[in-house]
């Protein structure tokens, strides 16, 4: 046997076991990178979902958050969220996203109070992402809310009511269908049509040029 054709068989056989262990469910050992670690995968998952999950313990309060949000946030947003030069607006924005001219804001736009603390612990301050503590964030983002007319100057914010708080926004996300013959209501996700009838098909066109171009001398 051919040393290619042994290379050839070898390649198959190997394609074969990779499938049959694919197929038994079973781990595959590509010969490539390593396992994460435990520390590696929970540094990595940090997101927060609407409902609260993923949130860390701890709490924080509207005058704590404007502390924080003073020394680490305010030379970019301003004292108040009000931005400093180019760097993104913070609060107001009310009544202005079917505007010409719409204002995106945490008050005026964001659907979630998650998606604020979510943000602020993921990516800020800028230039030194990730080194707030969890009471800061908590507290930063009490300020933002407060900023927005969101919550009270006494709110504190903790791991449990963050997923009650209502943002202005929350159902402008999902606008009402303008044709005539969808329902008003929650948006179908499955199961919406009991049969579908496939009314048409694409025509299949041939563009290819069936004669052939001369080469280049």
């Amino acid at each position: 046997m051919s040393a290619s054709r042994r290379l050839l068989t070898a390649a198959a056989a190997a394609g074969l076991a990779l499938a049959a262990a694919a197929a038994a469910g079973e781990p595959v050992d590509h010969g490539l990178g390593r396992l994460a670690t435990a520390a590696e995968i929970a540094g990595w998952d940090i997101d927060v979902r609407p409902d609260g999950r993923g949130l860390p313990p701890g709490s924080g309060s509207v005058d704590d958050g404007e502390d924080v949000f003073l020394e680490q946030c305010a030379f970019c947003h301003g004292d108040f969220g009000e931005g400093a030069g180019r760097y993104p607006v913070l609060m107001g924005g009310d009544g202005t996203l079917d505007s010409s001219n719409p204002v995106k804001t945490i008050g005026s736009y964001w659907p979630y109070a998650s998606t604020v603390w979510d943000y602020v612990n993921r990516a800020m301050p800028f230039g030194n992402a990730q080194s707030l503590t969890p009471d800061q964030v908590y507290a930063v983002t009490a300020y933002l809310l407060y900023l927005n007319d969101i919550v009270d100057d006494d709110f504190v914010l903790t791991q449990a009511n963050l997923a009650e708080l209502e943002m202005p926004n929350r159902a402008g996300f999902i606008p009402e269908d303008p044709r005539p013959d969808v329902p008003p209501g929650e948006p179908c996700m499955s199961d919406c049509v009991a049969k579908v009838t496939i009314v048409g098909r694409a025509k299949p066109l041939d563009v290819t040029p069936e004669e052939q171009a001369p080469s280049d001398m």
